[in-house]
């Protein structure tokens, strides 16, 4: 739930962004009209026709040439390539597919470690003892008291509900560090400050466990969220729901992805996670069976291929811009360093102390310095794009 908002809260920033994106280029604002493009349902089988509607987002994740966007948009002639693409800013882009993604976790501990960002080793140490009270609760039998205490909508007396409710609790942090600092309901600095406040309200051997649940309560009251749900038969109901008007579509597909492509499953069983062993690598890919008849046997296999086609943490690309913030979980499976094995040209930037995407959401008075250089380097990349490509353009057009 808390993932799905943060989410939902970065796109409703791009779509503001990409309407400021337009207004630059001097078109005005009640000609943006929302238009759709036809996507082939499954790029890898020549023998399936089937296509989506999907809505394109091309001007905001690169230098598009598409004649949609150029009549849109009113792109001079000099600006529209000869190409689909011909340079991209790769925000935040993790190109390396991957089953155990337990470096997501271990970032998550080093970020609630860094105190440039509002972390200490208090902080981090105040989070493990939380998780490991609310796991020696549930093994002992206190069920029930658990479930009054985080406000839960139902007792987790099934081993999976208790799992729903350990990862509830993880994305509290696992969003906060993922999304510091934009817009989300908690930056790393507040939820710290929760976890590490030195009060009379909290002294005792129950100080850290108490915390959670007042973080808990925030997060549900700010969320405006009447209680916990961690029922794991509703949320498999949910995500087996393929009507049109399924509350949880986007959640369905990017789970799909998951077993046939990606990986990404952001275990906790590595010594580094902050969180709970609960969260394992054998329960979550149980979802691609369940939901898609999918073999978890059948994931690694998925995993490398799209590593070997799409070349993974060493892409064969040019023009491609990859940026990073130094607290991002998703940096680990991102290119961070200029140059390839293969000599290839690979330009990055690395943001210090900044989350993901950070470099894509509208400037504040309040940016960190390294965000503020960072974004003048971004533009100073596309523009040379721009240049070079209008010239290109034109040669073609002389020769």
């Amino acid at each position: 739930m808390i993932k799905r908002r943060a989410r939902d809260n970065q796109l409703q920033k791009n779509k503001q962004l990409l309407l400021k994106l337009t207004v630059s280029f001097h078109q005005p604002l009640h000609h943006v009209k929302e238009g759709w493009i036809v996507q082939p349902l499954d790029h890898f089988n020549q023998q399936n026709s089937n296509t989506f509607p999907q809505f394109p987002n091309l001007v905001y994740g690169a230098v598009a040439s598409s004649a949609p966007v150029k009549a849109k948009l009113d792109f001079s002639e000099y600006n529209n390539f000869p190409n689909l693409v011909y340079g991209a800013v790769a925000s935040s882009a993790p190109v390396k597919a991957k089953l155990d993604f337990s470096e997501y976790n271990n970032v998550v501990g080093l970020s609630l470690l860094n105190e440039a960002v509002g972390g200490s080793e208090k902080c981090l140490s105040k989070v493990r003892e939380a998780f490991a009270a609310v796991k020696e609760a549930l093994m002992s039998g206190n069920i029930n008291q658990v479930a009054s205490d985080f406000g839960c909508c139902q007792i987790p007396k099934d081993p999976y509900d208790q799992i729903e409710l350990m990862q509830s609790l993880a994305d509290i942090f696992m969003g906060a560090v993922q999304y510091n600092e934009e817009g989300v309901l908690m930056s790393i600095n507040e939820l710290c400050g929760i976890m590490t406040n030195s009060s009379q309200e909290y002294q005792d051997e129950m100080e850290a466990y108490n915390r959670l649940v007042k973080l808990s309560q925030i997060y549900r009251f700010t969320s405006k969220e009447p209680c916990l749900d961690i029922s794991y038969e509703k949320s498999m109901k949910d995500l087996m729901d393929t009507s049109v008007h399924a509350g949880r579509r986007g959640e369905r597909q990017w789970t799909y992805q998951t077993c046939t492509e990606f990986g990404f499953y952001q275990t906790c069983e590595d010594a580094t996670c902050p969180f709970s062993g609960m969260l394992t690598l054998q329960d979550q890919t149980k979802l691609c069976t369940t939901l898609f008849g999918i073999s978890q046997h059948s994931l690694p296999a998925r995993i490398a291929f799209t590593n070997t086609y799409f070349g993974g943490d060493n892409p064969h690309t040019h023009s491609i811009l990859y940026v990073n913030g130094g607290i991002d979980p998703w940096k680990t499976l991102s290119v961070v360093q200029d140059g390839t094995e293969e000599g290839e040209e690979a330009q990055t930037i690395f943001i210090k102390d900044t989350a993901h995407c950070a470099d894509m959401s509208s400037r504040r008075v309040t940016d960190r310095s390294s965000l503020t250089k960072a974004r003048q380097e971004i533009e100073k990349h596309v523009a040379n794009w721009l240049k070079t490509a209008a010239q290109e353009k034109l040669e073609k057009g002389t020769s």
